[in-house]
């Protein structure tokens, strides 16, 4: 009959009474306890597609994440992210980001990104199949309207679902935004007095 020695505490009885100090007494600022998921962190426009609400009517907008590597993500939180000439494309049941141009890393080695390479999109079957519905039966574009990092530190992209715009579009556009600044600005003129 082997009897336990009673050289000293069990290692995993140690670790279970500091797991329950900890939980009760290491509570964060406004009371959250530490692992809940709350993210303090607001999320971070990285780039912009400003082109593609000037030539496209943008209809709906969708969250997608993006596969990248680790230089990619470096050289995205750094901000050399250029998704002027981006387009997406739903290929073989997944979505794809095709030309968007992302620098390389300069403190990468010989496995460094290719800049232009397709990357793939990270979205639900069910938005994947809606994208691809609209995209053949009502002749729609999808287009990144901006890439972002949010509060958890993931690089997310904002996909618009959207139709060109032909150039009287264009100039109404162009004629609206004219007409709000000039009754904004009268608006802001009377309220000074002049």
């Amino acid at each position: 009959m082997v009897k336990p020695s009673n050289a000293g505490p069990s290692w995993a009885g140690v670790r279970a009474l500091g797991r329950m100090a900890s939980r009760s007494s290491d509570s964060g600022p406004e009371g959250l306890t530490a692992g809940t998921g709350a993210s303090a962190v607001p999320e971070q426009t990285i780039a912009l597609n400003r082109r593609a609400r000037h030539e496209f009517s943008i209809d709906e907008t969708f969250e997608a994440g993006v596969v990248l590597t680790g230089t990619e993500i470096k050289s995205i939180r750094a901000g050399k992210v250029n998704l002027a000439d981006a387009y997406a494309r739903v290929e073989r049941d997944e979505a794809w980001l095709i030309g968007a141009h992302i620098a390389p890393w300069e403190q990468g080695n010989r496995y460094n990104h290719e800049p232009k390479r397709t990357r793939k999109l990270l979205l639900h079957r069910s938005e994947i199949d809606e994208l691809l519905g609209r995209t053949k039966a009502k002749g729609q574009t999808i287009v990144p309207l901006r890439l972002y990092i949010n509060g958890r530190g993931k690089a997310k992209l904002e996909l618009g679902l959207g139709r060109g715009k032909q150039q009287h579009d264009r100039r109404r556009d162009i004629a609206a935004r004219d007409a709000r600044r000039e009754v904004a600005r009268e608006l802001a003129d009377a309220q000074r007095g002049r």
